[in-house]
This record gives C-alpha cells, sequence and structure tokens, in this order.
C-alpha cells in the first residue's frame, strides 16, 4: 500500500509538471512577465515562488525543518528572472529536487516526523501538503496561460465539446488499474493536448 503511495504521488507531481510544461510554451515570452496589477504574479514569479518553495521545502527533506533559515520567501514574489530560459532553468530547478528527495525515500519513511516551521507532520502528511499546495499554483500558471497565449489555445485535457466522445472511448474498454495519469503522462492523449 505504501509503495502504491509513493509511486501514486509521483506520478501526480509529474502530471503537474506536465501542465507547467505544455503551458509554458504557449505563452509568448513577454507575456510570462505579465501582472494584472501589484498585488498579482506573473507566471515568472509563481515559477520563482515555487522554486524556492520546492528547495526549501525538499532539501534535506528528513533531517531538516522545511523552512530552511535560508529560504527568503518574500523576495520570491520580487521577480528578478529576465528570459524564458531563467523562467524554465528555475522551473526545472525546483522540481528536480523534488524528484531526487521523493525518489530516495522509502515505505518506512511515511511514518516519520518532519518540521515545517516547527509543526510536525508525518512525511506522508508533508508529501500531501505540498500535493495540494503545488496544484494550486500551476492551476494558476495555466489560468494565465489561456488568457495570455496569444494563438488559438491547446487544451491540456479534455477540449471543450469532447467529453461525450472521450467518455465513449474509456467506456468501450475493460474495466482495468490504472492510474489516472498515465494516459497524459504517456502521450496516449495527444489529441486532448
Amino acid at each position: 500500500m505504501e509503495t502504491d503511495y509513493l509511486e501514486s504521488v509521483r506520478k501526480q507531481f509529474e502530471y503537474y509538471k506536465m501542465l507547467g510544461d505544455k503551458t509554458f510554451p504557449q505563452v509568448p515570452d513577454e507575456k510570462l512577465f505579465w501582472q494584472f496589477n501589484e498585488d498579482s504574479n506573473s507566471i515568472a514569479t509563481i515559477v520563482k515562488h515555487l522554486w524556492g518553495n520546492m528547495l526549501s521545502r525538499w532539501t534535506d527533506f528528513l533531517t531538516s525543518d522545511g523552512e530552511k533559515e535560508w529560504r527568503n520567501r518574500d523576495a520570491e514574489f520580487e521577480n528578478d528572472l529576465q528570459t524564458r530560459a531563467e523562467v524554465l532553468a528555475t522551473w526545472e530547478e525546483g522540481w528536480a529536487c523534488l524528484f531526487a528527495a521523493l525518489d530516495s525515500l522509502t515505505t518506512q519513511d511515511l511514518g516519520k516526523i518532519i518540521y515545517i516551521r516547527n509543526q510536525g507532520h508525518t512525511v506522508m502528511e508533508a508529501i500531501n501538503r505540498q500535493l495540494a499546495h503545488y496544484p494550486y499554483h500551476v492551476g494558476q500558471i495555466v489560468f494565465l496561460g489561456k488568457m495570455l497565449s496569444e494563438k488559438e489555445w491547446t487544451s491540456l485535457s479534455i477540449p471543450k465539446g469532447n467529453s461525450q466522445i472521450y467518455n465513449q472511448e474509456k467506456f468501450s474498454k475493460p474495466k482495468q488499474k490504472e492510474h489516472f495519469t498515465e494516459e497524459f503522462l504517456n502521450g496516449s492523449q495527444e489529441q486532448n493536448r
């Protein structure tokens, strides 16, 4: 069961990373830095915040507090990224840290207590906390991407008007045990992108 949990959360993190990966190419370079107003965040700023959170939470995951002394959370919202390449490198660095930590965990680690700002969490609770936090921000990236795309947006899930066709295809196959992300991560639903 615990092995299934670790495999499942990895696939879910991969899925949300993929949503961002497929959003970035649809947004013109300069619009990665667009803000609606002073209180809102650009895609680049959201990426910088995710990066800061990921490095803080997942570095020395089992042995140090998830809110590192070296983290400057407020600076994450002062965007200093200047180019698409910097945004993408920052995005990749954060996710690499997360996946390296996640891949180092064993089922025996799941019940261990770790701390985030001195609040104790089991490893499973800490993972679930981040699995709720990151999709929240990836959703913001996708939403901004849809608005800022200068060409027709390519859907990242079932396109509008295609639900019936999608469901017919699903129900035409025998029941099977498969993680919901498999078809998207393995590219079997390219027509939905």
